[in-house]
C-alpha cells in the first residue's frame, strides 16, 4: 500500500471520528433533526450548497451556527428583504483618503456574504437581481466589484432557508439557480418527546458551549478526500438510471409510465454528479472506502426533489417530487433487469 493510500485510510478514520463527535456536539444543544443535521454534514464535505424549508421555529439558525462553531468556521446570517441590494451582501467600493498623502482611492470593503458558513435567511423574499449576486458566489466562490474580482473564504458553504407559509412578497428562486444547491432539506416538527425535551431545555439554564471538532483549516483537505472515494461504474450507471428515468424528452431508456404524465422537466446532470459527490461524503462521513447503491438511494430525496418539475396532473392526483421520486426508488432496477428491493426479476420495456 502506498504512502498516499495510507494517508487517504488515516483520513477517513479521522473524518469518521470527526462525523461522530459533531452529531453529540450539536445533539447537546438542538434536540432532533438527526436527519437534517446528517443532511447538512454531508453537503458540507462535498462542497455544496443547501436549501433548507421548514416554518420558523425550528432551529435552523441555532442549527447551522452550532455547527459553524464546532468546526471552527466564521458564521454570518444574512436577513432577505425586497430593499436588499446586491452591495449590501457581496460589499462596495468606497472612496478612501490617505491622511497623510491626501491621495483618494476607491476601496473595497466586503459584504457579509465573506464568511464560510452563509446563512441566507428567506431568500425567496429578496429580488432576482440579489438573488443572482448571490448565484455568482455559490457557483463561482468568488464576487465582482467595480470590474474586480474578490475570492471567498475556502471552504464556502451557503445556507439558504425558504418559509413554506408565507407567498406575498417573495420571489420565487429560479430553476438555474435551485439547481445549484446540492440539497432541498425539510425541516420537519419535532416529536412529542422531542418538544418536551425542546421546552425544558431552552426555558432553562443551559450554558453548555460546542467545542471544536475540527479545524476550519482542515476541512479543504478532507473536501478533497472525499473526491477521491472510489466510486464503481456499476453506482454510477445506478445514478444515471435515476436521473434519465425523471426525463420526459429525448428518452431513450425504460422509464414507468407515470414519468409523462406527472414530470413537465426533469434532472439534468448536475443532478447526477450531486448523486454521486453526497454519496461519496456520506461513504466517507461512515468511514468507508468506496460508495454503494444504498448511499445513492439515501440521498436521492434531497438531491432531486428540486430539480423536478411536476405537472398539473401530479398535482390532481395527490403527487408531489418526493412521491415521485419514492416511485422511482421502487420501480428503477439498481441491477440491469433486477429490482433493488425485492430482488424479483423487473420487467423492462422499451417504447
Amino acid at each position: 500500500m502506498s504512502d498516499s493510500e495510507d494517508a487517504d485510510l488515516a483520513g477517513l478514520s479521522r473524518l469518521k471520528e470527526a462525523h461522530q463527535r459533531l452529531r453529540q456536539e450539536i445533539s447537546r444543544i438542538v434536540v432532533g433533526q438527526d436527519q437534517v443535521v446528517e443532511q447538512l454534514m454531508i453537503a458540507i464535505f462535498a462542497r455544496g450548497h443547501c436549501i433548507l424549508e421548514g416554518v420558523p421555529g425550528l432551529a435552523k439558525t441555532l442549527m447551522v451556527s452550532t455547527l459553524a462553531e464546532s468546526l471552527s468556521l466564521q458564521f454570518h446570517r444574512i436577513q432577505f428583504t425586497p430593499d436588499l441590494m446586491p452591495s449590501d451582501i457581496t460589499g462596495t467600493e468606497v472612496l478612501h483618503e490617505d491622511r497623510g498623502t491626501g491621495e483618494r482611492q476607491l476601496k473595497y470593503m466586503p459584504g457579509p456574504i465573506f464568511a464560510n458558513i452563509v446563512l441566507a435567511d428567506e431568500i425567496n423574499r429578496t429580488p432576482p437581481k440579489t438573488q443572482a449576486a448571490l448565484l455568482e458566489a455559490m457557483q463561482e466562490r468568488q464576487v465582482t466589484s467595480g470590474g474586480n474580482r474578490h475570492a471567498l473564504p475556502d471552504p464556502f458553504f451557503v445556507l439558504a432557508t425558504q418559509n413554506p407559509i408565507e407567498q406575498e412578497g417573495t420571489y420565487s428562486l429560479p430553476e438555474a439557480q435551485l439547481d445549484r444547491f446540492l440539497f432541498k432539506v425539510f425541516v420537519g416538527y419535532p416529536t412529542r418527546e422531542e418538544e418536551r425535551q425542546i421546552y425544558r431545555l431552552t426555558t432553562g439554564v443551559n450554558n453548555y458551549k460546542p467545542t471544536k471538532v475540527l479545524e476550519g483549516s482542515e476541512i479543504p483537505g478532507l473536501q478533497a478526500l472525499v473526491r477521491r472515494v472510489p466510486v464503481s461504474d456499476h453506482c454510477i450507471d445506478y445514478a444515471m438510471a435515476l436521473v434519465r428515468s425523471t426525463r420526459t424528452v429525448d428518452q431513450d431508456e425504460w422509464q414507468p409510465g407515470y414519468v409523462k404524465k406527472w414530470i413537465a422537466y426533469g434532472a439534468g446532470p448536475r443532478a447526477g454528479q450531486s448523486l454521486i459527490m453526497a454519496a461519496k461524503a456520506r461513504a466517507a462521513l461512515d468511514g468507508r472506502t468506496s460508495v454503494t447503491t444504498e448511499d445513492i438511494r439515501a440521498i436521492a430525496l434531497p438531491v432531486l426533489r428540486h430539480r423536478l418539475v411536476t405537472t398539473y396532473a401530479a398535482q390532481a392526483d395527490g403527487q408531489t417530487p418526493d412521491t415521485i421520486i419514492e416511485a422511482l426508488l421502487r420501480d428503477v432496477a439498481a441491477r440491469p433487469g433486477v429490482n433493488h428491493l425485492d430482488g424479483q426479476v423487473a420487467q423492462v420495456f422499451r417504447s
